[in-house]
């Protein structure tokens, strides 16, 4: 009952309640980042949604147009404190998750939830994902889950993968409070948003991605 049905009428309500500030938040941010890095506002790269169908994230551009897109062995997008393709105000997003906020818009067409697995990017078709990667998208992606609330990039992406699943197995009203709670104090206290504070994309333990350039 609550995942199909409440869980949608919460996201409808939240999501409305916060449009007005969504809407502020683009307005001021929107030409600080052009102003930075003129080009595209947004990164608006293809991610799976429930039942792997294929959506447009709504994210604010956090690096320079055309940047290298690099990966961790895992195939988990690389990010660093020292990486140099983040913009000035790239830096400053990141660090407060005020990139993640149009992703409100996400949520009120219902491609998103507050709360989910967090969404990957759409790079092979579906019949060729694992099983482990199907089963994560039984349900809506979320702006916030378990393993990011609780984790975040401290761990590999098959171990993220595993904490969805759980996340699935045992969703309930009482765990996505825990996960939004949990979710504000790892924001206030800015733990894990980084791999590693020492490797950059010269390191060996990353790969550039076939797709060429990105614009996160």
């Amino acid at each position: 009952m609550y995942s199909k049905y409440i869980k949608r009428m919460i996201d409808i309500v939240l999501s409305l309640i916060a449009l007005p500030f969504v809407c502020l938040v683009i307005i001021v941010i929107s030409p600080i980042i052009y102003i930075d890095d003129p080009g595209p506002v947004f990164y608006n790269a293809p991610r799976r949604g429930k039942n792997g169908k294929t959506f447009k994230m709504f994210k604010f551009r956090s690096m320079y147009v055309n940047a290298p897109d690099f990966r961790n062995p895992d195939g988990s997008t690389f990010n660093s404190d020292n990486d140099p393709r983040i913009t000035r105000v790239g830096r400053f997003i990141r660090k407060t998750s005020i990139d993640e906020i149009p992703q409100l818009l996400n949520v009120l067409l219902g491609d998103m939830s507050f709360i989910g697995p967090r969404p990957v990017l759409s790079t092979k078709p579906y019949d060729e994902l694992s099983n482990l990667s199907k089963a994560r998208l039984a349900v809506r992606p979320g702006i916030t889950g378990y393993a990011q609330a609780f984790y975040r990039n401290s761990i590999t992406q098959e171990e993220k993968f595993k904490y969805d699943c759980y996340y699935i197995e045992h969703i309930s009203f009482i765990l996505d409070v825990k996960i939004l709670i949990q979710t504000i104090l790892v924001v206030l206290s800015r733990k894990n948003i980084y791999v590693s504070t020492e490797k950059t994309p010269n390191s060996t333990t990353i790969k550039k991605h076939s797709s060429g350039t990105i614009a996160n």
